[in-house]
This record gives structure tokens, C-alpha cells and sequence, in this order.
């Protein structure tokens, strides 16, 4: 299943996975650095976006249940959450059949600037959970939303979704940044399921190597998890911003 790779070229792409898993359980955003990683290794771009998607799920699943286990939220009470994550996911992919996708591309790289901008300079922002003293229906009337708007944006367009889960959950349902981290792994976990399933359908994917890559990313994943838990917001803010300032600059170079 992975004949025609060598040895170098496993290590180096297994390598850049991992860093990659360590910034998306910290920040979203892995996707700045596997894709070009994949590519340049070699791989042909009509099984990019399946083989990424694989590796990815499997190491979101690792930080997300990391990141359960270690803050305890329910899950069961979050179910809406992400059955609107789901539906948004597929409604923004049915989008791409009406709206010409650069328009959102742009409004993105114009708004990324001032995204990491107000979450270095806005210190309060995912610094104290707030969410408990949200009445219960409007906190799950904000998190429903948010989960299937930026699930809409991941049908549609894609890069930077986790980040936007994490900083929608911190910014509009008041979670601090760490508890925004954990809920957002689930969130985007899902969307990248449904994606997963329609790459798996049309056998647009390596199997082996997303396999192998993986399990790589499950442990860059479970680290960054491990680290966030351990040093909190502080250590999370930086990483955000710098994840935005790589979507920023990935997507002005490639939509340029």
C-alpha cells in the first residue's frame, strides 16, 4: 500500500505531520502545514485532500478525546452542537454549486489581520469561562449557530475551521480558550467525518499513507493536547494568532 515511497520521504512528511498535529490541537490550522507537506512529497494532488483528511480525523480524535477526558464536559449535551456542525457541512458544500468560492476567500484574508489582532491585544478574550452565567437555552442557541456556521464555512471553503470553532466558542459563548479548544476539537472532528466519508465513497484518498501519517498526527495531536491542558490560555493565545497569521499568508500567496 505504500510502494513508490521511500524511507527519507516517510520520515520527513511523518515528521511535518506531527508538528502539524501539535498546532492543530493547540490552534486548528494543521492544514497550513500538511497540505503543501503532502504535495511536496510527491503526492498526486487528486488524492491531497482524502489522504489529508484521513490522517487529520484520526489525530482530532486523539486530541479531541484527550481533551474530554482531561476537562469532563458532556458530550451528550453537546450533541446538538454538532448535529448543526454536521448540516452546515453538507449545506456549504451544496453552496459551492451556486456561490463562486474566491468571494469568501478574500473576505477571509481580509479579515484574518484583525482576527489575530484582537486575540493578542484583547487580553480578557478566552481568559475566564464565562459560559456558566449564559442562561442554558442561549448558550446552546449560540453554540448551535456558531457550530453550524463555521460548519458551513468548512463544506465551503475549509482552511483555518478549527481555528474559527475555537475562537467563535470563546468569543461569542464565553468559554476561555482551553475549554473552547476541547469543544472545538469535537466540532471539528465531525465535519471532517463527513467529508471523510465522501473521499472514502469516491476513492479519492492513499489509504495507506493517511493510515501511516495518522499515526503520526496522533501524536502531535495527543502533545499539543497535553501541553494546552498543562499551560493553559496563555500558552494557546500566541499559537492562535500565529495560526491565523499562516492562513493569512497561505491564502494571499495562493489566491494572489
Amino acid at each position: 500500500m505504500l510502494d513508490g515511497w521511500s524511507l527519507a520521504q516517510l520520515g520527513t512528511l511523518g515528521l511535518l505531520v506531527f508538528f502539524a498535529g501539535f498546532v492543530d490541537a493547540l490552534a486548528g490550522g494543521g492544514g497550513i502545514i500538511t497540505l503543501p507537506a503532502y504535495l511536496a512529497a510527491g503526492l498526486p494532488p487528486a488524492l491531497l485532500l482524502g489522504t489529508n483528511k484521513l490522517s487529520s480525523s484520526i489525530g482530532t480524535l486523539a486530541a479531541a478525546s484527550s481533551y474530554h477526558r482531561r476537562l469532563g464536559f458532556s458530550i451528550p449535551r453537546f450533541l446538538p452542537a454538532l448535529a448543526c456542525a454536521l448540516l452546515g457541512s453538507a449545506g456549504g458544500a451544496a453552496l459551492t454549486l451556486a456561490i463562486d468560492p474566491a468571494f469568501i476567500r478574500w473576505l477571509i484574508i481580509a479579515a484574518l489581520p484583525a482576527v489575530a489582532w484582537a486575540v493578542l491585544s484583547r487580553h480578557e478574550l478566552g481568559r475566564t469561562d464565562l459560559s456558566a452565567q449564559m442562561p442554558a437555552q442561549e448558550l446552546r442557541q449560540r453554540t448551535c449557530l456558531l457550530s453550524g456556521g463555521v460548519g458551513a464555512y468548512d463544506g465551503f471553503f475549509g482552511p483555518g475551521t478549527g481555528t474559527f470553532f475555537a475562537l467563535g466558542l470563546a468569543r461569542w459563548c464565553r468559554y476561555d480558550l482551553l475549554a473552547a479548544t476541547g469543544r472545538a476539537k469535537l466540532l471539528n472532528l465531525t465535519t471532517n467525518l463527513a467529508a471523510l466519508a465522501i473521499f472514502l465513497w469516491s476513492g479519492r484518498l492513499d489509504p495507506g499513507l493517511g493510515l501511516l501519517m495518522g499515526a503520526c498526527s496522533i501524536g502531535g495531536n495527543l502533545l499539543g493536547a497535553r501541553a494546552g491542558i498543562s499551560r493553559g490560555n496563555r500558552f494557546i493565545r500566541p499559537v492562535v494568532a500565529l495560526v491565523c497569521a499562516g492562513l493569512f499568508f497561505k491564502l494571499l500567496l495562493l489566491y494572489r
